[in-house]
């Protein structure tokens, strides 16, 4: 049923078209679009149907979210009409309409996706495939996906990302992979540009392109895995660095989840949040850091490592931590002994949440101890030793070890 703010004339319809245009609808798309009052769209969408349509054309504004939020009491009395690219509910215009309005405001019919048309011409599994979306969002989130072997789609806004897709593979080490853009998917003028990352000769291409990838690395390439423990060398840091044995148990302890948001109190050079952020493409963090310099070393740890969408609040904790969106985990990676921190996290997480605090000095340890005594969880201590070169021989090197407080609330 129409949600109370839908028009009169019925709910909202989307309509998704493919480059084929009017002769690549469906019978039942046609008698909808024919049946419009008003129809909306970008200019080029708008050109594809025929002009014996009687509709009343409206293109979008720019921007045009906040016509997509007023949309149901634009028309009133009217039929609406919204033309997408392809299936609507794939990274379109439909998913943001139920966003807003609501799925019994919404009806929508799709079109075969530019992801099925693009995996068709490649021969690719769709099940087989990543999808990444870098519409209005940094490129660096291809980066976690570039793996030796793996096929990805990257769906950009312009002609400009087949080649900034080349360019990333090869900063990464994969110039070998071979990229290739297929534009115009199921119309006319549809064609294909492919070669290997490094060796990329074309400039802007078609806006409406695919960028394929089939990821190959080069020659010393150490492949970066999602799950938590990357390399130390993986970050740039100061020394303040939660090291990867002990990253890795402390990922566990956390308990990364699809959609969960992490604060990563007195972050240092990110690594928790943004080894976090890596679990799932879902996954949000927020990274506290007192110190500017590292504030701005997190931000470049975040971006190189594929989760630009972190978000660094530089400030000292527990001040800071006002106002900041309620979490699912909080860690801490240092300051245990600061007054009234772990009480604030500890407050601001909800039922089932998970606290983490990591300890390398005695008084933080006590602290530690008090409040496994009062709320109970885990305390772990973790040692760890390197082989190193001992003269002509071999011995091991302990590390300061670290104690581990987890919790869930």
């Amino acid at each position: 049923m129409p949600g109370p703010d839908a028009p009169t004339g019925g709910p909202i319809v989307v309509v998704g078209i493919g480059a084929d245009g009017w002769d690549g609808l469906s019978p039942a798309a046609r008698r909808v679009i024919e049946a419009a009052d008003v129809l909306r769209g970008s200019a080029r969408q708008l050109g594809l149907v025929p002009d014996d349509v009687p509709a009343q054309r409206v293109p979008w504004p720019s921007p045009m979210g906040p016509a997509l939020a007023a949309l149901s009491g634009t028309h009133p009395g009217s039929q609406v009409v919204v033309l997408a690219s392809g299936d609507p509910m794939l990274s379109g215009v439909g998913a943001s309409l139920v966003r807003l309005h609501g799925p019994g405001a919404v009806r929508v019919l799709p079109h075969p996706s530019s992801v099925s048309l693009a995996c068709a011409r490649m021969g690719w599994p769709v099940e087989e495939v990543a999808v990444v979306s870098v519409v209005g969002r940094g490129l660096e989130l291809v980066a976690p996906h570039v793996t030796p072997g793996r096929r990805l789609l990257v769906l950009g806004s312009d002609g400009a990302t087949p080649g900034e897709v080349a360019a990333l593979c090869t900063r990464l080490g994969y110039g070998a992979s071979r990229i290739t853009a297929l534009a115009q998917l199921g119309g006319p003028a549809e064609h294909v540009l492919t070669c290997t990352a490094a060796d990329w000769p074309h400039g802007v291409v078609d806006p409406l392109a695919v960028t394929a990838v089939e990821a190959v690395a080069d020659a010393g390439t150490v492949p970066l895995p999602t799950v938590p423990g990357l390399p130390d060398a993986a970050f740039e840091d100061d020394g303040q660095l939660t090291k990867r044995e002990v990253r890795a148990v402390t990922l566990a302890q956390l308990v990364p989840l699809p959609g969960q948001l992490l604060w990563d109190v007195g972050a240092g050079a990110g690594s928790i949040a943004i080894e976090w952020m890596r679990t799932h493409p879902s996954c949000r963090a927020i990274a506290v850091e007192s110190h500017p310099d590292r504030a701005g070393r997190i931000a470049r740890n975040a971006a190189r490592l594929g989760v630009p969408g972190l978000r660094v609040v530089e400030g000292r904790a527990p001040e800071t931590l006002a106002g900041l969106p309620a979490p699912d985990a909080v860690f801490v990676g240092g300051g245990a002994t600061t007054p009234s921190l772990l009480e604030t996290c500890w407050a601001a997480l909800p039922a089932g949440g998970r606290l983490v605090v990591n300890a390398v000095t005695v008084e933080s340890e006590a602290v530690l101890a008090g409040w496994f005594a009062r709320v109970g969880g885990e305390l772990v201590r973790i040692g760890v030793q390197r082989a190193q070169p001992v003269g002509s021989f071999t011995g091991w090197r302990p590390a300061m070890p670290v104690t581990v407080f987890s919790v869930v609330r």
